[in-house]
């Protein structure tokens, strides 16, 4: 089937947890031949910064344009969007797209039965719906997946581990009781894939597919789960010394809860971890197989992207919820209809991003245009000229928090707006000095505190 609009359909990858460097093009030590593939025909952007690194607070930035301190969510809670929130995927539907979305959302609460709830993500914007819940969330709530797990007699077995690892201990490396043709990622990618391989339209269509994976915990299926060898695992930044005489925030007090990781543990979690992205990325393989078969990829968008990373043994810690690279920074990948061949392909740009600058970027794709008050940037003019700068600095927010980074340093203000965290990305790309404290270091962080001031006030919404 050939697309003869001249608008470009849309494909949206998401994943949940992906940290920037796994990917085979970013990191070198994770085998995704269609991430890299979408790189090398495309754009990556090696410094995009999440708006917050956990889920909720990124997933409503990504969808309405806004910081934390515009939506007020500042961590995961329950939280459901309201319906009458304008985003950027009503404007593409409203430009005539057929919408729809295969997978995790989390714009509204993980809780009951997640189809009782579908009418939200239609007045999101999305007009086909399939969700399902985080890997954790699956546990508990219903949706089309766990009713297919629970025909199977698959879902109590499932219930069963996931009570065992939280009770236990949650960083357990295991491979998941469910078979590998009805795991969650597997569930999403074949569902998005078959909903493609039906799809029979004249208008341009925009496919939002949102895995739960690399999500902890840290159950890939075989025969994924033996793909990777522990000590083959790039090793975690270090875990630094305890403060001296600054201030502190929200990292210390995750330091200082951090899990007692054995000796090779975290390069076991890395592997499995590793072997998860592997996972997702034959999905997205399937996927371009189809939109090839249909005629279609010579005429489609396809970006990739994830909403925030996984420390995996950095610092001592597993999971998110930090400024350090291996949270905030996440995968960003561009390919538009025009890029294979060009000059633009392959491309890295290392310009600051924010993540939910993609939003804005797939209106202008598709011709589209965004009248509503938000603060993300279109990418385009970046695709056009790589040479170009699209921010002098990203920001991010976690409780109270806020994050500058530009292309030398890195400061974070605690809740009180003190700097508690300097990192020169220069010389420390690791993040393993804190310079907070050091000799004559004001002259560093008085400018990045102001610039992180003047950008919350710019960004003030008034309602």
């Amino acid at each position: 089937m050939s697309n003869g609009e001249a608008r470009p359909n849309i494909l949206f990858l998401m994943t949940d947890q992906q940290r920037w460097d796994a990917m085979g093009c970013s990191g070198g030590w994770v085998r995704t031949p269609n991430m890299d593939r979408i790189a090398s025909e495309g754009m990556r952007f090696s410094r995009c910064v999440t708006n917050s690194p956990v889920c909720i607070p990124a997933r409503v930035s990504m969808a309405t344009g806004w910081y934390p301190h515009n939506t007020g969510v500042w961590q995961n809670l329950p939280y459901a969007m309201p319906p009458e929130t304008p985003t950027w995927m009503q404007v593409i539907r409203d430009a005539g797209y057929c919408t729809s979305v295969f997978g995790k959302t989390h714009l509204h609460e993980h809780s009951g039965d997640l189809r009782d709830r579908e009418h939200l993500i239609r007045a999101y914007g999305l007009d086909v719906v399939d969700e399902i819940g985080g890997p954790r969330a699956s546990a508990r709530v219903k949706s089309h997946m766990t009713e297919m797990w629970q025909r199977r007699g698959l879902w109590e077995a499932y219930r069963d581990d996931y009570s065992e690892r939280f009770s236990n201990k949650p960083h357990v490396v295991r491979p998941s009781t469910l078979p590998l043709d009805a795991y969650a990622d597997v569930y999403v990618g074949q569902q998005a894939k078959h909903y493609l391989e039906r799809l029979d339209t004249d208008a341009p269509w925009f496919c939002w597919v949102s895995f739960g994976g690399p999500h902890e915990p840290w159950d890939t299926p075989e025969p994924y789960a033996g793909l990777y060898d522990p000590e083959q695992m790039p090793p975690p930044v270090p875990k630094p010394g305890p403060a001296e005489s600054r201030p502190t925030g929200y990292l210390d007090e995750r330091l200082a809860n951090a899990p007692a990781l054995e000796p090779g543990e975290a390069a076991r979690l890395r592997a499995d971890y590793a072997g998860k992205v592997t996972l997702i990325d034959d999905q997205v393989g399937e996927i371009l197989e189809v939109i090839a078969a249909r005629g279609e990829l010579d005429n489609t968008i396809i970006t990739l992207t994830s909403d925030h990373g996984e420390l995996n043994g950095d610092y001592g810690l597993i999971y998110k919820e930090t400024f350090l690279n291996g949270a905030v920074r996440v995968p960003l990948l561009v390919r538009t209809p025009w890029m294979p061949g060009s000059s633009a392909a392959g491309r890295v740009c290392d310009t600051p991003v924010e993540w939910f600058d993609l939003g804005p970027t797939l209106v202008e794709l598709a011709g589209a245009e965004l009248n509503h008050r938000q603060f993300a940037r279109s990418l385009v003019p970046v695709l056009e000229d790589p040479r170009r700068l699209h921010r002098d600095e990203a920001i991010s927010e976690l409780r109270g928090e806020v994050m500058v980074m530009d292309r030398r340093w890195k400061l974070v203000l605690n809740r009180s707006g003190r700097p508690y965290l300097l990192f020169d990305l220069h010389n420390d790309p690791q993040e393993m000095r804190n310079l907070i404290g050091a000799p004559g270091i004001d002259a560093v962080t008085e400018p990045l505190r102001l610039r992180i001031l003047e950008r919350i006030l710019q960004s003030q919404v008034y309602r």
